[in-house]
């Protein structure tokens, strides 16, 4: 593999990257990098886990001056989620690099607080559609100092109705700058974009594995009246810890999540019809191994990036092979083996799988399901998440609210897991048993001398 010290960036840059064990590059960073570095306008079509983020990320940092208090660059996301990840890697990379300011400006948080913290400056813009234009209206934020812009998730920004809000935000933006567009597909819509917001762009695919090797998958052949009963039957095979159960819209999601309660299974859906506040609760109940089972559709399920996932299953095959590949890419991160299973119903999903074997060049058997469909289904959390009425602005770490569940209520320190703190709360993971019979009912513990109150989320 290619290395990082073959290409033009600063010493410093060079030095943080083998701290973080970044040493050689992906195919997509070394094809991406060199064109990023020279200022060209660039295309990039990549999926989730090929490194693009580092690639942009490197981009971005490099040219950043410190200095001076506004914006050089300012990257788009599509939803909040994928906005901290992608800022939490950019303070990775610029940590190097003293004084440099991201700054994160999406919804679903206090915007008056933003306002604040950008009369300070900012030197990288991190933030999601609707927010970064709020700010543009108030003029609390102007892009007249910003030479970079990317667009990361495009085609999923495109899926949600962002059309209008980036074409409103790039008019706030001087025409000499460096636009970067990263997406996982290529469709018309994403052709006409490029079109119109860069200039003779460079494009690139990623011409990676097309599947990783870690994942198992498997194809079960299901009579569609039955489909409810074997998406039943599999969890109760496998009894994951943590899943994402695929699903084609919205309506659907929402059904087989009722479906999948009435039968006992711990489960929630995950779609763009959720109000961000619900989609948060969400995600901090899966990563805490509180939520078993999320019911979601592919463009909310998009930069989800969850570790040791047990299990992906496909209520039904996408018509997409890529998007396929995307949904089964979940599972199998981090070295670790995965399992992909899908229900195949009928002639027309029989032809989705075809094309899924030409699409990965690989022979993939269609199964009989031979367990017994009625078997009884019981999947529920062995975590439970607690909420904490305090955080960051109360000064609270991780290592203070371990200490407080420990010697105040008593609860085993083996007992507690995940512990993840935002501004004005914290969530922390306990075994359920423990959860239940210590914080059964809403508790104050103290906490950095503040009566804090703890209860079930």
């Amino acid at each position: 593999m290619p290395s990082f010290q073959n290409i033009s960036l600063s010493h410093d840059l060079l030095k943080n990257l083998d701290s973080l064990g970044f040493t050689e590059m992906t195919p997509v960073q070394e094809q991406s990098l060199p064109v990023i570095l020279s200022g060209r306008d660039i295309t990039v079509q990549a999926k989730t886990g090929s490194g693009k983020t580092i690639a942009f990320g490197l981009g971005l940092v490099n040219k950043v001056d410190a200095q001076l208090k506004a914006p050089s660059s300012l990257v788009l996301c599509p939803t909040r989620e994928l906005a901290a990840q992608v800022a939490a890697e950019l303070r990775k990379l610029s940590r190097a690099i003293p004084n440099v300011k991201i700054l994160t400006l999406c919804g679903g948080s206090p915007v008056y607080p933003q306002i604040n913290s950008l009369e300070f400056g900012a030197n990288i813009i991190v933030g999601t559609p609707g927010r970064v234009l709020d700010h543009l209206d108030r003029d609390t934020l102007n892009l007249r100092s910003v030479d970079q812009i990317v667009l990361d998730e495009a085609d999923r920004m495109l899926d949600m109705g962002f059309s209008e809000e980036i074409d409103a935000i790039l008019g706030h933006a001087k025409t000499s700058r460096q636009t970067m567009l990263f997406s996982a597909t290529y469709p018309e819509n994403i052709r006409h974009l490029s079109n119109r917001i860069q200039k003779k762009a460079v494009f690139i695919k990623d011409e990676g594995k097309k599947a990783n090797l870690d994942i198992e998958q498997v194809f079960y052949k299901v009579d569609p009246a039955k489909r409810d009963k074997t998406l039943l039957a599999v969890l109760a095979k496998h009894n994951p810890e943590s899943s994402i159960v695929f699903c084609t819209t919205k309506i659907e999601c929402d059904q087989v999540t009722t479906m999948l309660k009435q039968n006992g299974v711990t489960a929630a859906a995950l779609h763009g019809g959720l109000e961000q506040y619900e989609r948060d609760k969400v995600m901090v109940l899966f990563t805490h191994k509180s939520l078993p089972v999320i019911v979601a559709t592919d463009v909310a399920a998009r930069g989800l990036d969850v570790k040791n996932l047990d299990l992906v299953l496909n209520y039904e095959l996408t018509k997409n092979p890529e998007v396929h590949v995307h949904r089964i890419g979940r599972t199998g991160r981090a070295g670790q083996k995965g399992l992909a299973i899908s229900l195949v119903a009928g002639e027309k999903e029989a032809y989705r799988l075809k094309d899924i074997c030409e699409y990965l060049e690989q022979k993939l058997p269609l199964q009989k399901f031979k367990e017994n469909l009625n078997v009884p289904v019981n999947i529920r959390p062995k975590m439970t998440t607690l909420k904490i009425s305090g955080g960051k602005k109360n000064k609270v770490r991780p290592g203070d609210i371990l200490g407080a569940l420990v010697k105040e209520v008593k609860i085993d320190a083996n007992k507690i897991g995940k512990i993840t703190v935002f501004d004005f709360y914290a969530y922390v993971a306990v075994e359920t048993k423990a959860a239940r019979s210590k914080v059964g009912k809403p508790k104050d513990i103290k906490i950095k001398n503040k009566m804090l109150r703890a209860r079930i989320a």
